[in-house]
Parts: C-alpha cells; sequence; structure tokens
C-alpha cells in the first residue's frame, strides 16, 4: 500500500496537462471546484496518483460537467447535498475512513449521463462479474439495450476522446431537438425519464414521440436494473449510488 504522500509528490502531475486540454476543447466542459480533503482521502482509498487523469480528477477537481450536463464525470466537490453532483466517493460508497481491504470489485462508476447511462472504469477480473472488455478497460452501460458494451479505451483515452467531440456520434439518435434547454434545467442528481422507455421498440424507432420528465438519477438506474432483471434474469450489477 501506498501512503498518500506517494501518491500526491509525483514529478509528472497530470493535472497541468489535463487543464490545458480542457481549455483548448471545443467541447462545452464546466469543471467544478474541489475539495482537497475528499480528494487526498480518495486518492489514497483508490491507491492512484496524482501522475494519471483519474488521480488528477479526484484531486483537484469537483467533476466535470459536458455538455451542459448531459455527461457528468465525477471528481471530489466542495458540496454533495440534494441538488449538487455528486463525488466519486459517494457515487462508488467508498468507506469514510480509508479501509485497506476494499475495492471497487465490479468497477470503478466514473460517469453518469442524463439517460441513465453509466461509464465505469473495469476491475481485474471483468469477465468473473459477467462484464465485457479488459481490466482497466471503460465500459458503458447503455439505457437502450441494458447490457453493457465495452468501449476499446482505458480511462485517460476515454477522458481525450470526449474532448474531442466524440459524444456527438456516440449519441447519435438519443438526442432530440431542445435536449440542451431540457438538460440545463436538471440538478447533478437529475436524470431524464422516457416513455415509452429508451429500450422500447416505440422508442427505438422515433425517439421524438417519446416524452421525457425529469427524475432522481436514482431511479433510472433501479427501473434499468428492474427490466434487465425481468427481461432475463441478468444483473448487470452495480451502477453507482445515486
Amino acid at each position: 500500500m501506498r501512503e498518500v504522500n506517494e501518491l500526491l509528490d509525483v514529478d509528472d502531475p497530470a493535472w497541468p496537462l489535463l487543464l490545458q486540454e480542457l481549455s483548448d476543447t471545443d467541447t462545452a466542459v464546466e469543471a467544478l471546484p474541489g475539495d482537497t480533503e475528499t480528494g487526498r482521502a480518495s486518492l489514497l482509498q483508490l491507491q492512484v496518483s496524482a501522475r494519471s487523469n483519474l488521480g488528477a480528477l479526484v484531486l483537484n477537481c469537483g467533476g466535470l460537467l459536458v455538455d451542459g450536463g448531459w455527461l457528468r464525470i465525477f471528481g471530489s466537490p466542495h458540496a454533495t447535498g440534494p441538488e449538487g453532483l455528486p463525488g466519486l466517493a459517494e457515487i462508488n460508497a467508498m468507506p469514510s475512513t480509508f479501509d485497506p481491504v476494499w475495492q471497487p470489485a465490479a468497477g470503478l462508476v466514473v460517469a453518469h449521463d442524463v439517460l441513465g447511462g453509466v461509464f465505469s472504469l473495469n476491475g481485474g477480473d471483468p469477465r468473473a462479474i459477467g462484464r465485457p472488455g479488459e481490466p482497466g478497460e471503460i465500459i458503458y452501460f447503455a439505457p437502450d439495450t441494458l447490457g453493457w458494451e465495452a468501449l476499446g479505451a482505458g480511462h485517460s483515452a476515454w477522458l481525450s476522446w470526449i474532448l474531442s467531440g466524440g459524444l456527438q456520434k456516440f449519441y447519435g439518435g438519443l438526442r432530440w431537438d431542445g435536449w440542451r434547454s431540457e438538460v440545463s434545467v436538471l440538478s447533478g442528481r437529475q436524470g431524464l425519464s422516457f416513455f415509452p422507455p429508451l429500450w422500447s421498440a416505440e422508442a427505438r424507432q422515433d425517439l421524438s414521440a417519446t416524452s421525457r420528465r425529469a427524475a432522481p438519477m436514482a431511479e433510472l438506474l433501479d427501473m434499468s436494473r428492474d427490466a434487465r432483471l425481468q427481461f432475463d434474469g441478468a444483473d448487470p450489477g452495480f451502477l453507482g449510488v445515486a
């Protein structure tokens, strides 16, 4: 186990380069102020260093709101009240004090989107829990298929892909006229609930025919898990605490 100072005191911290990447991107990104104490505790619990983009975000940033909050990448925010964006530690139910035994065995949830989609960083043996991809690869739980898909990139490459405009193609037909105004009024703990749901034949055929309402993210995740269990009895596993 590495002590927190070993994780902090690195010759080439990722944060300055990440700040430059954030300032150079044409993608709309808001970096929220972070809480240093929470960031240090999360760094220690995860045993990642400030040399990585994951460590840099957790240590220096309260989270990233991409495309007006369509995507929420978790960090260590100052406040985590009922309206604010939750932090990485809360989303992953990390222990309140350092526990050398704790591991995110099912994968570390690093981001949610407003559809109820989940981006997770694979743990050491994803196949053992029925997930695709390789260890350390980002995978996505898609609310329109109720399944996990491997994205073929680690955390740093995934973040660079987002900042280079990758979300526009990734979400494709899952965005509609006026989505920005609907997303802009959501709190950091809300997403959009669709009826008929995104996985239905009706929504797949014509997304514009659906109705949408703001809903707690926890409700969206629970609905997706329940629907998957009803369809084939397969539990998608941990989607984050929201």
